[in-house]
């Protein structure tokens, strides 16, 4: 949900808007109007629209998981582990952090969430 935030913020002090309409709300002289791209705010949009892909899987295998019925200490690992990676690859992305740094982030991320499927699957096989 911070990354919304950071973006609206990012997007008024760059003033680069996605729509026209937008610009009625902070028009100074000289404005036309029309949508601007700004790398910062870019940036921030693809981080956001990254965790939305990884963050909607995790969220729809975890609750199948937890209907599973798992040890609850092992499925609070793979939660944790989860939000840490996805924190750590939102930092990554934001600061930026060389790579693999943001590759490691995902990648990890993407095993808890893989590591929680396959228990799925097993479960679903008995």
């Amino acid at each position: 949900m911070a990354m919304s935030l950071l973006t609206s913020v990012n997007r008024m002090k760059n003033r680069a808007f996605a729509n026209p309409e937008d610009y009625k709300l902070s028009r100074k002289p000289g404005d036309d109007g029309k949508p601007v791209v700004n790398a910062t705010v870019e940036r921030i949009r693809r981080c956001h629209l990254n965790d939305l892909e990884n963050v909607i899987p995790f969220v729809l295998i975890g609750l199948l998981y937890v209907c599973t019925k798992p040890d609850p200490s092992t499925a609070l690992m793979h939660f944790r582990a989860f939000a840490g990676f996805r924190i750590f690859h939102t930092f990554a992305y934001l600061i930026p952090l060389p790579q693999p740094s943001r590759a490691l982030g995902f990648l990890l991320g993407a095993v808890v969430t893989g590591s929680m499927a396959v228990a799925v699957l097993k479960a679903g096989s008995y």
